[in-house]
Protein backbone atom coordinates (compact mmCIF):
# COMPACT_ATOMS: atom_id res chain seq x y z
CA UNK A 1 0.00 0.00 0.00
CA UNK A 2 1.51 3.67 -0.87
CA UNK A 3 2.26 5.47 2.57
CA UNK A 4 -0.37 7.34 4.09
CA UNK A 5 -3.08 4.71 2.57
CA UNK A 6 -5.08 3.49 5.44
CA UNK A 7 -7.36 0.40 4.98
CA UNK A 8 -10.74 1.59 5.08
CA UNK A 9 -13.01 -1.87 7.65
CA UNK A 10 -17.18 -1.68 7.62
CA UNK A 11 -18.12 -3.85 10.68
CA UNK A 12 -21.36 -5.88 9.72
CA UNK A 13 -23.00 -7.72 13.07
CA UNK A 14 -26.00 -7.74 14.99
CA UNK A 15 -24.50 -8.22 18.05
CA UNK A 16 -23.48 -4.64 19.45
CA UNK A 17 -21.02 -6.10 21.86
CA UNK A 18 -18.86 -7.55 18.97
CA UNK A 19 -19.09 -4.65 16.78
CA UNK A 20 -17.25 -2.57 19.90
CA UNK A 21 -14.82 -5.36 20.25
CA UNK A 22 -13.88 -5.50 16.52
CA UNK A 23 -13.80 -1.64 16.74
CA UNK A 24 -11.50 -1.45 19.37
CA UNK A 25 -9.02 -4.35 18.30
CA UNK A 26 -8.96 -2.10 15.01
CA UNK A 27 -8.04 0.84 16.82
CA UNK A 28 -4.52 -0.39 18.05
CA UNK A 29 -3.40 -0.63 14.25
CA UNK A 30 -2.28 2.75 12.96
CA UNK A 31 -2.94 1.46 9.44
CA UNK A 32 -6.28 1.01 10.12
CA UNK A 33 -9.67 2.86 10.13
CA UNK A 34 -13.24 1.20 11.31
CA UNK A 35 -15.53 4.11 9.34
CA UNK A 36 -18.48 2.46 10.60
CA UNK A 37 -20.46 -0.49 11.71
CA UNK A 38 -24.08 -2.11 10.29
CA UNK A 39 -26.50 -4.00 12.33
CA UNK A 40 -27.88 -6.32 9.65
CA UNK A 41 -27.09 -7.51 5.89
CA UNK A 42 -29.12 -4.83 4.24
CA UNK A 43 -27.41 -1.91 6.33
CA UNK A 44 -24.07 -3.44 5.70
CA UNK A 45 -25.28 -3.57 1.89
CA UNK A 46 -26.46 0.26 1.76
CA UNK A 47 -23.40 1.39 4.29
CA UNK A 48 -20.77 -0.49 1.84
CA UNK A 49 -22.17 1.61 -0.71
CA UNK A 50 -22.41 4.82 0.89
CA UNK A 51 -18.74 4.52 3.06
CA UNK A 52 -16.77 2.63 -0.11
CA UNK A 53 -14.64 0.07 2.06
CA UNK A 54 -11.88 -1.38 1.56
CA UNK A 55 -12.61 -4.48 3.81
CA UNK A 56 -15.69 -5.87 5.15
CA UNK A 57 -15.78 -7.64 8.07
CA UNK A 58 -19.36 -9.89 7.72
CA UNK A 59 -21.55 -12.11 10.34
CA UNK A 60 -23.31 -14.90 8.96
CA UNK A 61 -26.67 -15.11 10.48
CA UNK A 62 -28.38 -11.80 11.14
CA UNK A 63 -32.62 -11.35 10.97
CA UNK A 64 -33.14 -9.37 7.70
CA UNK A 65 -30.43 -10.52 5.07
CA UNK A 66 -27.86 -13.13 5.96
CA UNK A 67 -24.29 -12.39 5.72
CA UNK A 68 -23.69 -14.92 2.36
CA UNK A 69 -26.39 -13.00 0.57
CA UNK A 70 -24.84 -9.31 1.26
CA UNK A 71 -21.15 -10.96 0.44
CA UNK A 72 -22.46 -11.43 -3.02
CA UNK A 73 -24.35 -8.31 -3.44
CA UNK A 74 -21.66 -6.25 -2.67
CA UNK A 75 -19.03 -8.22 -4.52
CA UNK A 76 -20.96 -7.62 -7.55
CA UNK A 77 -21.59 -4.02 -7.05
CA UNK A 78 -17.63 -3.87 -5.71
CA UNK A 79 -15.80 -6.40 -7.30
CA UNK A 80 -12.00 -4.46 -5.19
CA UNK A 81 -14.33 -4.50 -2.07
CA UNK A 82 -12.68 -7.97 0.10
CA UNK A 83 -15.56 -9.59 2.98
CA UNK A 84 -14.18 -11.57 5.54
CA UNK A 85 -16.94 -13.88 6.92
CA UNK A 86 -17.32 -14.28 10.80
CA UNK A 87 -19.19 -16.81 11.89
CA UNK A 88 -19.85 -19.04 15.00
CA UNK A 89 -19.72 -21.96 13.20
CA UNK A 90 -16.54 -23.66 11.35
CA UNK A 91 -19.23 -25.46 9.68
CA UNK A 92 -17.83 -26.73 6.24
CA UNK A 93 -20.52 -26.13 4.29
CA UNK A 94 -21.27 -22.66 5.39
CA UNK A 95 -17.39 -21.92 4.56
CA UNK A 96 -17.96 -23.18 0.94
CA UNK A 97 -20.92 -21.23 0.64
CA UNK A 98 -18.81 -17.94 1.80
CA UNK A 99 -16.01 -18.75 -0.96
CA UNK A 100 -18.33 -19.08 -3.63
CA UNK A 101 -20.39 -15.94 -2.86
CA UNK A 102 -16.73 -14.10 -2.95
CA UNK A 103 -15.32 -13.90 0.28
CA UNK A 104 -11.83 -13.50 0.78
CA UNK A 105 -11.68 -15.37 4.28
CA UNK A 106 -13.40 -16.83 6.29
CA UNK A 107 -12.76 -16.79 10.40
CA UNK A 108 -14.56 -18.67 13.53
CA UNK A 109 -16.05 -16.12 16.29
CA UNK A 110 -14.72 -15.38 18.24
CA UNK A 111 -11.34 -14.70 16.20
CA UNK A 112 -8.11 -14.88 17.92
CA UNK A 113 -6.73 -11.03 17.60
CA UNK A 114 -3.97 -12.08 15.38
CA UNK A 115 -5.65 -13.77 13.24
CA UNK A 116 -8.01 -10.85 12.77
CA UNK A 117 -5.75 -8.31 12.32
CA UNK A 118 -3.69 -10.67 9.97
CA UNK A 119 -6.46 -10.95 7.61
CA UNK A 120 -7.62 -8.02 7.42
CA UNK A 121 -4.53 -6.59 6.68
CA UNK A 122 -4.01 -9.06 3.41
CA UNK A 123 -7.30 -8.11 2.83
CA UNK A 124 -6.92 -4.47 2.60
CA UNK A 125 -3.36 -4.71 0.77
CA UNK A 126 -5.74 -6.81 -1.84
CA UNK A 127 -8.73 -4.46 -2.38
CA UNK A 128 -5.85 -1.82 -2.78
CA UNK A 129 -4.18 -3.56 -5.64
CA UNK A 130 -7.38 -4.16 -6.87
CA UNK A 131 -8.57 -0.43 -7.02
CA UNK A 132 -5.86 0.54 -9.23
CA UNK A 133 -6.49 -2.21 -11.75
CA UNK A 134 -10.28 -1.22 -11.60
CA UNK A 135 -9.38 2.46 -12.40
CA UNK A 136 -6.54 1.15 -15.14
CA UNK A 137 -8.94 -0.27 -17.17
CA UNK A 138 -11.72 2.64 -16.84
CA UNK A 139 -8.96 4.53 -19.14
CA UNK A 140 -7.81 1.38 -21.48
CA UNK A 141 -8.79 2.35 -24.88
CA UNK A 142 -11.39 0.56 -26.34
CA UNK A 143 -12.63 -0.20 -22.86
CA UNK A 144 -16.21 1.38 -23.28
CA UNK A 145 -18.50 -1.02 -25.53
CA UNK A 146 -15.56 -3.67 -26.44
CA UNK A 147 -16.10 -7.21 -26.27
CA UNK A 148 -12.40 -8.18 -25.48
CA UNK A 149 -11.67 -7.96 -22.08
CA UNK A 150 -8.94 -5.27 -21.14
CA UNK A 151 -6.81 -8.08 -20.27
CA UNK A 152 -6.65 -9.19 -23.04
CA UNK A 153 -5.86 -5.45 -25.42
CA UNK A 154 -2.43 -6.20 -26.62
CA UNK A 155 0.40 -3.78 -24.93
CA UNK A 156 -2.39 -3.11 -22.05
CA UNK A 157 -1.29 -5.68 -19.92
CA UNK A 158 2.26 -5.85 -17.50
CA UNK A 159 1.32 -9.44 -16.50
CA UNK A 160 2.53 -10.73 -13.42
CA UNK A 161 5.12 -14.34 -13.82
CA UNK A 162 4.86 -16.63 -10.95
CA UNK A 163 7.32 -19.46 -11.09
CA UNK A 164 6.58 -22.31 -8.64
CA UNK A 165 10.02 -23.86 -8.23
CA UNK A 166 11.80 -26.30 -5.71
CA UNK A 167 14.81 -27.74 -5.93
CA UNK A 168 14.06 -30.94 -5.02
CA UNK A 169 11.49 -33.28 -6.79
CA UNK A 170 8.24 -34.87 -5.35
CA UNK A 171 7.13 -31.45 -3.22
CA UNK A 172 3.82 -31.12 -5.47
CA UNK A 173 5.02 -27.71 -7.38
CA UNK A 174 2.10 -29.42 -10.20
CA UNK A 175 -0.31 -29.30 -7.68
CA UNK A 176 0.27 -26.47 -6.34
CA UNK A 177 0.66 -24.34 -9.68
CA UNK A 178 -2.38 -25.72 -11.39
CA UNK A 179 -5.10 -24.85 -7.94
CA UNK A 180 -2.59 -21.60 -7.84
CA UNK A 181 -3.40 -20.50 -11.26
CA UNK A 182 -7.18 -22.14 -10.41
CA UNK A 183 -7.42 -19.35 -7.77
CA UNK A 184 -5.87 -16.41 -9.43
CA UNK A 185 -8.51 -16.45 -12.11
CA UNK A 186 -11.59 -14.82 -12.97
CA UNK A 187 -13.34 -13.10 -15.16
CA UNK A 188 -11.77 -10.23 -15.45
CA UNK A 189 -8.17 -11.17 -14.37
CA UNK A 190 -7.24 -13.99 -16.71
CA UNK A 191 -4.60 -16.20 -16.06
CA UNK A 192 -2.41 -18.82 -18.51
CA UNK A 193 -0.69 -21.56 -17.01
CA UNK A 194 2.84 -22.63 -18.14
CA UNK A 195 3.89 -26.18 -18.58
CA UNK A 196 8.15 -25.77 -18.10
CA UNK A 197 8.67 -29.15 -17.51
CA UNK A 198 9.27 -29.58 -20.96
CA UNK A 199 10.53 -33.30 -20.67
CA UNK A 200 8.01 -35.06 -18.51
CA UNK A 201 5.27 -32.01 -17.85
CA UNK A 202 2.07 -33.18 -16.03
CA UNK A 203 -0.15 -30.26 -16.30
CA UNK A 204 -2.35 -31.24 -18.60
CA UNK A 205 -2.58 -34.64 -17.28
CA UNK A 206 -3.70 -32.76 -13.79
CA UNK A 207 -6.35 -31.02 -15.88
CA UNK A 208 -7.48 -33.75 -18.07
CA UNK A 209 -6.44 -32.10 -21.37
CA UNK A 210 -3.68 -34.21 -22.77
CA UNK A 211 -3.19 -35.06 -26.31
CA UNK A 212 -4.04 -30.96 -27.88
CA UNK A 213 -1.69 -28.63 -28.44
CA UNK A 214 1.35 -27.83 -27.02
CA UNK A 215 4.25 -25.04 -26.39
CA UNK A 216 5.46 -26.79 -29.65
CA UNK A 217 3.15 -24.81 -31.46
CA UNK A 218 4.26 -21.40 -30.30
CA UNK A 219 7.89 -21.46 -29.72
CA UNK A 220 9.09 -21.54 -33.36
CA UNK A 221 6.54 -18.57 -34.57
CA UNK A 222 7.37 -16.50 -30.99
CA UNK A 223 9.14 -13.89 -33.73
CA UNK A 224 5.85 -13.30 -35.06
CA UNK A 225 3.02 -14.35 -32.93
CA UNK A 226 0.07 -12.43 -32.57
CA UNK A 227 -2.82 -12.76 -30.01
CA UNK A 228 -5.16 -14.60 -32.50
CA UNK A 229 -2.24 -17.44 -33.01
CA UNK A 230 -1.71 -17.92 -29.31
CA UNK A 231 -5.32 -17.94 -28.78
CA UNK A 232 -5.63 -20.45 -31.48
CA UNK A 233 -2.86 -22.60 -29.60
CA UNK A 234 -3.63 -22.59 -26.04
CA UNK A 235 -5.98 -25.00 -24.30
CA UNK A 236 -9.14 -23.33 -22.37
CA UNK A 237 -9.67 -25.61 -19.23
CA UNK A 238 -13.64 -25.64 -19.38
CA UNK A 239 -14.20 -26.16 -15.71
CA UNK A 240 -12.19 -23.31 -14.92
CA UNK A 241 -11.47 -20.77 -17.56
CA UNK A 242 -7.47 -21.28 -17.25
CA UNK A 243 -5.48 -21.06 -20.27
CA UNK A 244 -3.27 -23.72 -20.21
CA UNK A 245 0.11 -23.79 -22.58
CA UNK A 246 1.10 -27.83 -22.27
CA UNK A 247 4.47 -29.47 -22.40
CA UNK A 248 5.41 -31.85 -25.95
CA UNK A 249 3.70 -35.10 -25.69
CA UNK A 250 7.53 -36.78 -26.48
CA UNK A 251 10.94 -36.16 -24.01
CA UNK A 252 12.57 -35.56 -27.09
CA UNK A 253 10.82 -32.69 -28.29
CA UNK A 254 11.54 -30.53 -25.25
CA UNK A 255 15.31 -29.94 -27.16
CA UNK A 256 13.01 -28.11 -29.70
CA UNK A 257 12.27 -24.95 -27.41
CA UNK A 258 15.14 -22.59 -26.56
CA UNK A 259 15.22 -20.88 -23.61
CA UNK A 260 15.47 -17.70 -25.64
CA UNK A 261 12.21 -18.40 -27.37
CA UNK A 262 10.71 -19.29 -23.83
CA UNK A 263 11.56 -15.76 -22.45
CA UNK A 264 10.24 -14.15 -26.12
CA UNK A 265 6.79 -16.07 -25.38
CA UNK A 266 6.72 -15.32 -21.76
CA UNK A 267 6.86 -11.55 -22.84
CA UNK A 268 4.35 -11.97 -25.43
CA UNK A 269 2.07 -13.35 -22.87
CA UNK A 270 2.62 -10.27 -20.09
CA UNK A 271 0.46 -8.26 -22.93
CA UNK A 272 -2.73 -10.97 -22.62
CA UNK A 273 -2.64 -12.20 -19.01
CA UNK A 274 -2.91 -10.33 -15.69
CA UNK A 275 -0.79 -13.79 -14.18
CA UNK A 276 1.08 -16.40 -16.07
CA UNK A 277 1.83 -19.11 -14.03
CA UNK A 278 4.86 -21.47 -14.81
CA UNK A 279 5.30 -24.63 -13.25
CA UNK A 280 8.88 -26.19 -13.25
CA UNK A 281 11.55 -28.94 -13.23
CA UNK A 282 13.62 -29.38 -10.15
CA UNK A 283 16.59 -29.35 -12.51
CA UNK A 284 17.80 -25.78 -13.26
CA UNK A 285 17.99 -26.33 -16.65
CA UNK A 286 18.27 -23.77 -19.83
CA UNK A 287 14.31 -23.02 -19.70
CA UNK A 288 13.84 -22.59 -15.29
CA UNK A 289 16.68 -20.41 -15.42
CA UNK A 290 14.73 -18.38 -18.49
CA UNK A 291 11.59 -18.92 -15.96
CA UNK A 292 13.12 -17.03 -12.89
CA UNK A 293 14.76 -14.77 -14.91
CA UNK A 294 11.58 -13.49 -16.39
CA UNK A 295 9.58 -13.71 -12.46
CA UNK A 296 8.30 -11.13 -10.84
CA UNK A 297 7.69 -13.38 -8.34
CA UNK A 298 9.28 -17.25 -7.42
CA UNK A 299 7.22 -19.37 -5.10
CA UNK A 300 9.80 -21.63 -3.53
CA UNK A 301 8.66 -24.83 -2.21
CA UNK A 302 9.75 -26.97 0.77
CA UNK A 303 8.24 -29.97 2.33
CA UNK A 304 9.57 -30.92 6.22
CA UNK A 305 12.27 -33.12 4.86
CA UNK A 306 15.55 -32.28 5.40
CA UNK A 307 16.97 -32.82 1.99
CA UNK A 308 14.31 -30.11 0.82
CA UNK A 309 15.48 -27.96 3.07
CA UNK A 310 18.73 -28.23 2.61
CA UNK A 311 18.43 -27.84 -1.24
CA UNK A 312 15.65 -24.82 -0.90
CA UNK A 313 19.00 -23.23 1.30
CA UNK A 314 21.06 -23.85 -2.03
CA UNK A 315 18.70 -22.31 -3.89
CA UNK A 316 18.40 -19.16 -1.82
CA UNK A 317 22.18 -18.93 -1.68
CA UNK A 318 22.16 -19.19 -5.69
CA UNK A 319 19.81 -16.46 -6.44
CA UNK A 320 22.01 -14.19 -4.06
CA UNK A 321 24.88 -15.04 -6.77
CA UNK A 322 22.56 -14.37 -9.43
CA UNK A 323 21.67 -10.89 -8.07
CA UNK A 324 17.81 -11.75 -7.24
CA UNK A 325 16.58 -10.25 -3.97
CA UNK A 326 14.94 -12.08 -1.66
CA UNK A 327 11.76 -9.51 -1.54
CA UNK A 328 10.97 -11.75 -4.37
CA UNK A 329 10.69 -15.08 -2.95
CA UNK A 330 7.41 -16.20 -1.51
CA UNK A 331 8.19 -19.51 0.40
CA UNK A 332 6.04 -22.13 0.62
CA UNK A 333 5.72 -25.13 3.53
CA UNK A 334 3.90 -28.05 1.51
CA UNK A 335 2.39 -30.74 3.20
CA UNK A 336 2.71 -29.73 6.58
CA UNK A 337 2.26 -32.58 8.86
CA UNK A 338 1.93 -31.45 12.60
CA UNK A 339 3.69 -34.83 13.80
CA UNK A 340 7.02 -34.03 12.61
CA UNK A 341 8.89 -31.88 15.07
CA UNK A 342 10.51 -29.76 12.38
CA UNK A 343 8.33 -26.82 12.44
CA UNK A 344 7.83 -23.45 9.90
CA UNK A 345 9.08 -21.52 12.52
CA UNK A 346 12.27 -23.61 13.03
CA UNK A 347 12.52 -23.65 9.04
CA UNK A 348 12.47 -19.98 8.64
CA UNK A 349 14.95 -19.17 11.32
CA UNK A 350 16.93 -21.90 9.71
CA UNK A 351 16.84 -20.39 5.91
CA UNK A 352 16.62 -17.23 7.42
CA UNK A 353 13.84 -16.98 4.86
CA UNK A 354 10.13 -16.56 7.07
CA UNK A 355 7.81 -19.24 5.48
CA UNK A 356 4.91 -17.36 3.83
CA UNK A 357 2.42 -19.79 3.46
CA UNK A 358 1.79 -23.37 5.20
CA UNK A 359 -0.08 -25.81 2.95
CA UNK A 360 -1.53 -28.81 5.22
CA UNK A 361 -0.97 -32.30 3.91
CA UNK A 362 -3.65 -33.86 2.69
CA UNK A 363 -3.00 -36.91 0.53
CA UNK A 364 -6.18 -38.41 0.30
CA UNK A 365 -7.71 -35.36 -1.27
CA UNK A 366 -4.69 -34.13 -3.19
CA UNK A 367 -4.37 -37.86 -5.16
CA UNK A 368 -8.21 -38.26 -5.66
CA UNK A 369 -7.76 -34.95 -7.21
CA UNK A 370 -4.89 -35.81 -9.19
CA UNK A 371 -5.99 -39.54 -10.42
CA UNK A 372 -9.55 -37.97 -11.54
CA UNK A 373 -7.89 -34.69 -13.33
CA UNK A 374 -9.89 -32.57 -10.94
CA UNK A 375 -8.07 -30.02 -9.51
CA UNK A 376 -9.69 -29.87 -5.47
CA UNK A 377 -10.26 -25.86 -6.06
CA UNK A 378 -13.27 -26.78 -8.28
CA UNK A 379 -14.50 -29.51 -6.32
CA UNK A 380 -13.29 -29.62 -2.64
CA UNK A 381 -12.81 -25.71 -1.97
CA UNK A 382 -13.57 -26.57 1.59
CA UNK A 383 -10.87 -28.69 2.39
CA UNK A 384 -7.62 -26.77 4.55
CA UNK A 385 -5.62 -27.45 1.84
CA UNK A 386 -7.81 -25.67 -0.63
CA UNK A 387 -7.68 -22.99 2.27
CA UNK A 388 -4.06 -23.17 1.30
CA UNK A 389 -3.88 -22.36 -1.60
CA UNK A 390 -6.27 -19.48 -0.93
CA UNK A 391 -3.90 -17.81 1.69
CA UNK A 392 -0.63 -19.01 -0.79
CA UNK A 393 -2.88 -16.38 -3.73
CA UNK A 394 -3.26 -13.72 -1.33
CA UNK A 395 0.57 -13.91 -0.60
CA UNK A 396 1.58 -13.61 -4.05
CA UNK A 397 -1.39 -10.74 -4.60
CA UNK A 398 0.30 -9.19 -1.63
CA UNK A 399 4.14 -9.45 -2.70
CA UNK A 400 3.21 -8.17 -5.99
CA UNK A 401 1.79 -5.42 -4.88
CA UNK A 402 4.35 -4.45 -2.59
CA UNK A 403 6.87 -5.08 -5.51
CA UNK A 404 4.87 -2.60 -7.49
CA UNK A 405 5.00 -0.12 -4.91
CA UNK A 406 8.53 -0.61 -3.86
CA UNK A 407 9.31 0.84 -8.23
CA UNK A 408 6.98 3.65 -7.86
CA UNK A 409 8.88 6.97 -8.74
CA UNK A 410 8.28 8.39 -4.94
CA UNK A 411 6.75 11.12 -6.07
CA UNK A 412 3.91 8.87 -7.26
CA UNK A 413 3.28 7.26 -3.41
Amino acid sequence: MASGDKIRVLIVDDIAETRENIKKLLQFESDFEAVGAARSGKEGLQLSQELDPDVILMDINMPDMDGITATEMIRQKMPYVQVIILSVQGDHNYMRKAMLAGARDFLTKPPMGDELISAVRRAGEMAHLERGKNAQSKVLPGNIGSPIAPTMLPGAVNGKVITIYSPKGGTGCTTLAVNLAIALHNETTRVVLIDANLQYGDVAMFMNEQGKNTILDLAPRVDELDMETIQDVMITHEASGVNVLAAPQRPEQAEQVSANQFSKLIEHLRHLYAYIVVDTTSSLNDITMAAIDSSDVITLVSTQEIPSIKNSRLFLDLLQTMGIDRSHIVFILNRFDKRITITPERIGENLKQEVAVVIPLDDRVVMQSVNRGIPFMLDNKTQLVARGIYALAEAVRARLSALDIEQEPAGRR
